[in-house]
C-alpha cells in the first residue's frame, strides 16, 4: 500500500448517484486496486494500484463513463442539444409520436404502430438494456435494471404505446438529471476558472508568456492594471489595490505594496506589480482550495450514510412488493394482466434514485458555494454540525480584537511634545506596547528625539535622558511608586483600565507630565457579527481568553456576550470547551488556527481565520474563513441551517412522491407512465432544490434560514 501511487482522474458522464456507487464496488474488484474512491460530487475517482484508464473505463462501460487525467486541460463541453444520450431521446421521441397517430389512425394493436412503438423503445432505450440486462445477469438492482423489466413485461402483455411512453420518459429524466448534476458541479469548475492559465514572467531581461505549470518559486510576474494574479507570490516592485474576493469573499479590494503576499485568482485593479513566486502551481492557495473542496465534498455526512443505508435494504423490499402485487391477487381470483402490469408500475416507481441523490446535491452545491464566498468547509459532516450549533466559543485576541495594541487615548498638557518624548524612550524598547506608541507617533507625524543613557527597567518600564532632564514611562504602580499623581488622574486612569485599556504614565524628573493608553481594539465587524449570531439562532457566545479578567469582561460586555472566562491557559481552554459541549451539546470554538488547538479539535466544530495566508488554518481546522475576519461567520450558520432544512426536504419528498404512487395500486390507479412520472419528479424536485442553495449565492445574497 506504502509502495503504491494514489492516482486521480476526472470523470464524465457520471450523473447518478447509484451509479457512483456501482463503479467504485467495479474499480475495487480489479485485481490490481487496492482501493478506490469515486467522489459523486466533483466527479473523479482516487485509485490506488496498478491501472490504466482503460482498465478503469472497463468498469464504468456500464454507463458510458470516461476517464481522463486530473491534470489535462478541461475540454470544450459539447452542448445540450447536441450530446449523444439528447439527440436519441429526440429520435426516440418522433417514432414514439409517429406511433401514437398511427395508433389513432388504425389501432393501437395494428402492425404499423406496434412497429414504430418498438422502433421508439429500441432507440430510446438501447443503452439502459444493455445495461439494465448484464445487472440482471449479476443480479444487481438498479433503476435501469428495474426498468428493463418493466419495459420487457410490458410488451410481453402488449402494452407498446406504454412501454415506448416510459422509455422516452425515462430518457427525459436521464438527461434533465445529467444537466442538473453539471449546474450543481459548476461550483468547483468556477474555482477552477479563477487563476489564469498563463502568465508573463521575466527571465534573462525579457518578458516571455508562460503556462503556470512551467512557472518556478523565485521566478518573476509582471501583472499589469486589470489582469488577474497568476501565482501566490510576494510583491517585489509596485503598489496597487488587489480584489482578493475570489479567494477570501471580501468585497473591498486591499491595498498592496512591496512585501505584502499576493494570491493566485486575484485582480490586480490598477497599478503595475512585480510578484516573486513563493508557490508552484499546484501548491497555491486557490488549488488547495479546490482540492480540499472536492475531498469535503466526498465526505459522506450522516444524513447521506443513513440514506445509503437505508437505500441498500429499500431496493430488495420493492422488489419483494412488485412481486407479491404481480402474483397475489391473481392467485386470489383478479385478472393476471392487469395484476402484473401494477407490479411492473410498482418497480419503476419504487427506485431509490431521488433517495440516494437527495442528499449528495445539496452537499456538494453548499460546499462549493461557500468556498466562492471565502468559507472552506471540509466535509458534509461538518457542514450539519455548524446547522446544529447551540453555542459558540471565541478566543479573543486576533478574533474578536485585531490582535494587535494601538493607542486609544493621550493625556498631556502639551500632547504633540508629550508624545515625541514618550516615542523617543519607546524607540528603544521591544515591547509590543512601545511598538504601539511608536507607530502612533509616525501616523501622526512626529519624529523622535535623542534619548541619553536609556535603560530598561524589567517588567516595570523605561528611562532615558531627554534634553538634560530624565523621563521615566511605564506602568501605573510603578510610577505611583517613584512618583505623585494627582487623584483625578487616577481616577480616569481606573476608568480607562476598566474599559480594557493598559495605561502608561510618564513623569519629567519626577514631576507627573501624562498618560497613554493602549489597548487591542476591538474589530469594527465583531459587534455586528455577535448579533447577526443571536439572529440566526446561537443562544451562547463565550469569549475564552489568557488575558486578565477586568480587560476580558470590558470587552465582552461592549459586545454583549452572555459569557466569558479570562485568565485561560491552553489546557484550561479544553477543559472549558467539553463543560459547554456537555451544556449545549453541539459547540464551536473559533481561533486563529495555530494557537488553541487542543480547544478547537475538542470542539463539536473548529473555525480558523485567516486562512487565506495560513496554511496551518487550511490544515487543520474543520472550517476556515479565509478572510482574517468574523464577518462570514453568520452567513456560513445560515447557509448550513438552510442546507439541513433543504435535505429533509428532499428525503420527504422522495419519499413521498414513492408513497403517493403506491397507494394508487389500491384502486388500480398506477400505470407504467405515472411510475416513471413520480420517479422522475422525485429525483428533479431534489436536485431543483438543492439547487436553490447555488441559486442564492449567484445574486450575492445571503440565504435566508
Amino acid at each position: 500500500m506504502e509502495n503504491t501511487v494514489k492516482k486521480e482522474y476526472r470523470l464524465e458522464n457520471l450523473s447518478c448517484a447509484n451509479c457512483a456507487m456501482k463503479f467504485e464496488k467495479n474499480i475495487k474488484n480489479i485485481p490490481a486496486v487496492e482501493d478506490a474512491i469515486v467522489n459523486f460530487g466533483a466527479s473523479k475517482v482516487s485509485v490506488v494500484g496498478d491501472v490504466s484508464i482503460e482498465d478503469i473505463e472497463r468498469a464504468g462501460a456500464f454507463d458510458g463513463i470516461k476517464v481522463a487525467p486530473v491534470k489535462r486541460r478541461k475540454e470544450e463541453k459539447i452542448p445540450f442539444y447536441k450530446r449523444k444520450e439528447n439527440v436519441v431521446t429526440a429520435i426516440s421521441f418522433i417514432f414514439l409520436l409517429f406511433g401514437i397517430i398511427a395508433s389513432f389512425v388504425y389501432e393501437e394493436t395494428h402492425p404499423v404502430a406496434i412497429g414504430l412503438f418498438v422502433i421508439s423503445i429500441v432507440v430510446g432505450g438501447y443503452d439502459m438494456f444493455k445495461s439494465g440486462l448484464m445487472n440482471l445477469s449479476r443480479f444487481y438492482f438498479d433503476m435501469k435494471t428495474l426498468m428493463t423489466i418493466a419495459i420487457i413485461g410490458a410488451a410481453i402483455i402488449g402494452e407498446w404505446r406504454e412501454g415506448a411512453v416510459v422509455v422516452f420518459l425515462f430518457a427525459v429524466s436521464e438527461a434533465l438529471e445529467a444537466y442538473s448534476m453539471n449546474k450543481a458541479r459548476q461550483s468547483i469548475s468556477q474555482l477552477m476558472d479563477i487563476a489564469p492559465p498563463t502568465a508573463t514572467i521575466r527571465r534573462g531581461g525579457q518578458l516571455i508568456e508562460v503556462d503556470t505549470e512551467f512557472i518556478q518559486i523565485n521566478d518573476v510576474l509582471i501583472v499589469k492594471p486589470g489582469q488577474k494574479i497568476a501565482m501566490d507570490g510576494i510583491v517585489l516592485k509596485g503598489s496597487s489595490s488587489v480584489n482578493q474576493a475570489s479567494i477570501t469573499g471580501e468585497a473591498v479590494p486591499v491595498f498592496k505594496t512591496s512585501g505584502d503576499e499576493v494570491f493566485a485568482g486575484t485582480l490586480n485593479e490598477e497599478g503595475s506589480l512585480e510578484v516573486q513566486v513563493t508557490k508552484r502551481v499546484e501548491d497555491t492557495t486557490i488549488a488547495k482550495i479546490i482540492h480540499l473542496v472536492e475531498e469535503a465534498q466526498a465526505e459522506k455526512a450522516p444524513s447521506q450514510k443513513f440514506v445509503d443505508k437505508f437505500a441498500k435494504y429499500y431496493t430488495p423490499v420493492i422488489i419483494a412488493i412488485a412481486f407479491l402485487v404481480a402474483i397475489v391477487p391473481p392467485l386470489l381470483g383478479a385478472e393476471w394482466q392487469t395484476w402484473i402490469y401494477q407490479g411492473l408500475a410498482v418497480l419503476v416507481v419504487g427506485c431509490p434514485c431521488a433517495l440516494v441523490v437527495s442528499t449528495p446535491v445539496a452537499i456538494v452545491t453548499a460546499i462549493g458555494n461557500a468556498a466562492k464566498q471565502g468559507v472552506l468547509i471540509k466535509g458534509g459532516i461538518h457542514l450539519e454540525e455548524i446547522g446544529r450549533l447551540q453555542a459558540i466559543a471565541f478566543d479573543k485576541t486576533g478574533t474578536l480584537t485585531k490582535g494587535y495594541p494601538e493607542v486609544t487615548y493621550v493625556e498631556s498638557e502639551s500632547t504633540n511634545d508629550f508624545i515625541q518624548k514618550v516615542m523617543s524612550i519607546e524607540t528603544y524598547s521591544q515591547h509590543p506596547l512601545a511598538q504601539a506608541i511608536v507607530n502612533y507617533g509616525s501616523r501622526e507625524h512626529i519624529h523622535a528625539v535623542e534619548v541619553d543613557e536609556f535603560q530598561s527597567v524589567t517588567g516595570k518600564g523605561a528611562e532615558g535622558i531627554i534634553e538634560s532632564k530624565k523621563w521615566s514611562v511605564g506602568s501605573v504602580s510603578w510610577i505611583l511608586s517613584i512618583s505623585t499623581v494627582p487623584a483625578e488622574v487616577i481616577e480616569r486612569v481606573e476608568h480607562l483600565q476598566s474599559e480594557g485599556n493598559t495605561v502608561i504614565l510618564a513623569v519629567e524628573d519626577g514631576i507627573y507630565k501624562g498618560f497613554i493608553a493602549v489597548a487591542d481594539p476591538i474589530r469594527s465587524t465583531s459587534n455586528k457579527v455577535l448579533m447577526d449570531l443571536k439572529s440566526a439562532g446561537i443562544k451562547h457566545t463565550v469569549m475564552l481568553t489568557g488575558d486578565d479578567a477586568r480587560t476580558a469582561n470590558a470587552i465582552a460586555a461592549k459586545l454583549g456576550m452572555t459569557d466569558v472566562e479570562a485568565g485561560l491557559m491552553p489546557e484550561q481552554k479544553l477543559t472549558a470547551i467539553k463543560a459547554l459541549k456537555e451544556k449545549y451539546k453541539a459547540v464551536a470554538m473559533v481561533g486563529d488556527g495555530v494557537n488553541d488547538a487542543p480547544a478547537l479539535a475538542a470542539s463539536t466544530v473548529g473555525i480558523a481565520m485567516g486562512g487565506a495566508g495560513t496554511d496551518a488554518a487550511l490544515e487543520t481546522a474543520d472550517v476556515a474563513l479565509m478572510a482574517d475576519d468574523l464577518e462570514k461567520l453568520p452567513y456560513t450558520i445560515r447557509l448550513s441551517r438552510k442546507a439541513l432544512h433543504i435535505i429533509k426536504e428532499n428525503i420527504m419528498f422522495a419519499l413521498g412522491l414513492k408513497i403517493v404512487a403506491l397507494l394508487l395500486i389500491i384502486p388500480g390507479w398506477l400505470t407504467l407512465w405515472i411510475a416513471i412520472f413520480a420517479d422522475m419528479g422525485a429525483t428533479l424536485l431534489v436536485v431543483l432544490n438543492s439547487l436553490r442553495l447555488l441559486n442564492s449565492f449567484s445574486k450575492g445574497k445571503t440565504p435566508a434560514e
